[in-house]
């Protein structure tokens, strides 16, 4: 398979180990390993940790553990485990669906800006891929009458979808999610629905929908432990699908990662029993982060807005200043230490990517560095460009 670079990774490897405010994370901020364990009871922790520390660490069940598959198939309704399949994070997951749903030719319905994957492998594949942008004019919604009336056609095969949504925030309610599973079942269409930010809705905000593998047997959700538990170094993510399904992925994955890491399963399994603390965690770093993050868009509104996130961590933000985003971001994190993601590796120039996730000390030093460069390159010379 041939397929075009992912600028957004390629531009993120360059940077996120060297700066010391990483405000453009799509995960929450993540949690140690002593973190993690403490989540137990008192009196569990040391029985645990011996069990953890007496591990073998051969291979694991290929499948993810049987443990792991029915928690998680625990908390969609009317799944068993055996429609699990646990994978080297959502990305995995996406990559295998893809290549295991998609021939050569297929059309292809794909939300747009996104996390290049979910536009970048259906075309690799040589599947016929029609955009459905989210645009900034009408605050990043999913527009479903053009959906229906623009992008669908009697042999779409896939539709793919992300709640809430990378890099915008947007979200998809119960009722547009069961719009579009209808639209899908009237062609014999796929939703892919990647549901990384479970668990993650905004507080005081409107509830997440429902899984769209809740919804009927053509419905396959995508979910990570990376985003909303603050544990992407575990590199655990699963699809949730029909049986047949998961076996011909579960089959395709034998020529890739063949099985999740042993420990990092373990460990998934011990965070998802206790994700309500996490949840808890979660919900105080971001409500503590969009306190300050809507402050300082007021502050210094006349150089940036943005459109807040519904829903997940994500949002982008505008920015008045005459400067290609890519060359801004280069600039943010090489001379002032602050990670911003470049608008144009999601298509929107003069944008930048910001997460809410980050820890709230670090969150609000990098929101102040970033107005020190504004309000710099201003002093400078650059002027504001045309809108």
């Amino acid at each position: 398979m041939k397929i075009e670079t992912f600028a957004l990774e390629r531009w993120m490897t360059r940077w996120e180990l060297d700066v010391a405010y990483d405000i453009a994370e799509s995960g929450i901020y993540p949690m140690s390993t002593r973190e993690l364990i403490d989540l137990a009871p008192a009196g569990e922790r040391a029985e645990l940790l011996d069990t953890l520390l007496d591990y073998r660490l051969g291979y694991s069940e290929a499948r993810g553990s049987a443990g792991l598959r029915a928690e998680i198939a625990s908390t969609y309704a009317g799944a068993n485990p055996d429609q699990v399949l646990i994978t080297t994070g959502a990305i995995e997951a996406n990559y295998l669906l893809f290549n295991t749903l998609l021939e050569a030719g297929d059309h292809v319905v794909a939300v747009n800006p996104a996390y290049q994957q979910l536009n970048s492998v259906p075309k690799a594949i040589g599947a016929d891929v029609s955009l459905w942008k989210l645009r900034e004019e009408n605050g990043f919604r999913y527009d479903l009458d053009e959906f229906e009336r623009d992008l669908l056609r009697p042999n779409t095969r896939l539709i793919v979808v992300n709640t809430p949504h990378n890099p915008t925030g947007a979200m998809l309610t119960d009722a547009e999610l069961d719009r579009i599973y209808a639209l899908a079942e009237a062609r014999g269409a796929w939703v892919l629905c990647d549901e990384a930010y479970r668990w993650l809705d905004m507080p005081d905000g409107e509830p997440l929908a429902r899984p769209i593998a809740e919804r009927g047997p053509l419905g396959i959700s995508v979910g990570t432990f990376s985003k909303p538990f603050g544990l992407p170094g575990l590199r655990i993510g699963w699809m949730v699908a029909p049986e047949e399904i998961v076996a011909a992925c579960w089959g395709m994955r034998d020529y890739i990662t063949l099985s999740p890491g042993k420990l990092n399963d373990a460990l998934s399994l011990h965070a998802l029993r206790h994700r309500s603390q996490i949840v808890t965690r979660t919900q105080g770093i971001v409500r503590e982060n969009l306190a300050v993050a809507n402050a300082w868009f007021d502050e210094w509104g006349e150089l940036v807005g943005w459109t807040p996130p519904r829903g997940g961590l994500l949002a982008l933000m505008n920015y008045r200043l005459d400067l290609p985003s890519s060359e801004l971001a280069d600039k943010l994190a090489g001379e002032y230490s602050v990670m911003l993601a470049p608008g144009s590796a999601f298509g929107f120039e003069h944008h930048l990517r910001i997460g809410i996730g980050q820890r709230p000390d670090l969150f609000k030093t990098g929101l102040d560095q970033t107005a020190d460069c504004l309000t710099t390159l201003l002093r400078d010379g650059v002027g504001f460009r045309d809108v």
